[in-house]
């Protein structure tokens, strides 16, 4: 987006005016005042009552911003599994990053970490997805090639520090939430860029080339060309895995599309293990292990036979909680024997225990072989990539008048097509899946009356 970003100064000092009324030292692992630095220094807040000082900790600070944000929000209104118009209670990707954040939560304050930097990790590790999620992002990613492509994590990094509007310097440039560097830090969940330095291009990245100089605030104390993420990013992608293994496979039970049957099923759990070790690593004779440690627990002999009577959806959100809190206790008890009894978060690390890996991936793999990949889910995905690029296209011959005011004013910022193609795929990022149909329409009305 040309020089819109060259303010960005990861050498400048630091001084975060709410800090100085808090201590650090929430927890067994040690946050430093170089943890709570942000890259905008800010004064302390003058809009406080006498006598009454701000005593939020910045983590405690930088969650709310989250919780509060317009990024957030939107979540509510993109695909997780199934869209968000499925059913009358579905899982969209909002309520699927409160239950992410929920398990950080419980498993960072189990090894001593912060909890409020583990649930933000939660909170934010969707947030830079596109509508129709992970399929939006394969539509961004060939639309937007000439500026370097599109990937959900990174927009994320660019949402926190970049396009949310929260705080701006005197120049009236944008820092986004401008979020301390431990919660940059915890929110990448790859720490690196699309372009290494050799030339050669990553597929999964958590940074696009031009935002460089956020990533570097973020890993600034981290070993050089380490790609180790911090504990709380670490706890929050276990958190991920966790959420999406156990809920996916709720919702698809509750939609008929899943059945727990399948684990007594030995020909068809044997494809189910192999797909599983194919897709997901680990071996398939690990996941026939995990399939019957999972047929020993009541609440899966229950969830086997579900139907959706009062019984049944009870007995089901228990199979939920007692697998949520199996995984929670076991890699807390792991990752404690295996950590130092005093770290700071650079070197923390969450032991995932094997048995408790493979029982997660046998449960996503039910959800990408009944949901994902079935005939009338990947034929809907075909619409919405065509979606996506009708209102691409619409953009790119009606830009800047048909942007939000605030896309609009970096498209005229942009110094060179790449720079304008970025503002447009930020746009569509940004779009809720409901505004993208009503874009999508106009756009449709347009070419039919020009022919």
């Amino acid at each position: 987006m040309g020089n819109r970003h060259a303010h960005l100064n990861t050498t400048r000092p630091h001084k975060d005016g709410d800090f100085a009324e808090v201590d650090t030292q929430r927890s067994p692992y040690r946050y430093t005042v170089d943890d709570c630095a942000r890259l905008l220094p800010e004064a302390a807040k003058t809009h406080h009552l006498v006598d009454s000082p701000e005593l939020r900790h910045p983590f405690a600070r930088d969650r709310a911003r989250v919780l509060h944000s317009a990024a957030f929000r939107r979540l509510a209104d993109k695909t997780q599994v199934v869209g968000p118009q499925a059913g009358d209670t579905p899982r969209t990707r909002l309520t699927h990053s409160l239950e992410v954040a929920q398990i950080a939560r419980a498993i960072g304050t189990g090894l001593g970490a912060d909890p409020d930097l583990c649930e933000l990790a939660g909170l934010t590790h969707d947030i830079g997805h596109p509508p129709y999620g992970h399929n939006g992002e394969v539509a961004l990613n060939e639309l937007g090639a000439d500026c370097g492509g599109f990937e959900g994590n990174a927009q994320t990094l660019r949402i926190l520090g970049r396009l949310e509007p929260k705080i701006l310097d005197e120049e009236g440039n944008s820092y986004g939430l401008n979020l301390t560097r431990a919660a940059l830090d915890a929110a990448c969940k790859y720490p690196w860029t699309r372009t290494n330095p050799d030339g050669s291009v990553n597929r999964k990245y958590g940074c696009y080339d031009e935002d460089l100089a956020l990533l570097q605030f973020a890993r600034a104390g981290h070993v050089e060309g380490s790609r180790i993420p911090p504990l709380e990013g670490q706890v929050m992608d276990f958190a991920d895995d966790i959420a999406y293994s156990v809920h996916d496979v709720e919702d698809g039970i509750i939609a008929g599309r899943i059945s727990l049957a399948v684990l007594w099923d030995f020909v068809e759990l044997a494809s189910l293990a192999n797909r599983g070790a194919e897709v997901y690593g680990g071996s398939p004779e690990e996941l026939l292990a995990a399939a019957d440690r999972l047929r020993q627990l009541s609440s899966v002999i229950a969830a086997a036979e579900f139907s959706p009577t009062l019984k049944g959806l009870a007995g089901l959100k228990r199979l939920t909680s007692e697998l949520v809190g199996r995984y929670i206790g076991a890699t807390i008890a792991a990752s404690n024997q295996h950590n130092e009894p005093i770290a700071d978060r650079l070197h923390g690390q969450v032991v995932r225990p094997a048995e408790v890996q493979a029982e997660v991936t046998l449960l996503k793999t039910l959800a990408v072989l009944y949901v994902m990949d079935e005939p009338s889910h990947l034929s809907n995905q075909d619409r919405q990539r065509d979606r996506i690029a009708r209102v691409f296209d619409f953009y790119q011959l009606t830009a800047p008048e048909s942007l939000d005011p605030m896309f609009a004013a970096w498209f005229v910022q942009a110094e060179n097509d790449a720079a304008k193609t970025r503002v447009i795929i930020d746009q569509i990022a940004s779009l809720t899946e409901t505004a993208l149909q009503t874009v999508a329409k106009r756009a449709h009305s347009i070419a039919s009356f020009y022919g």
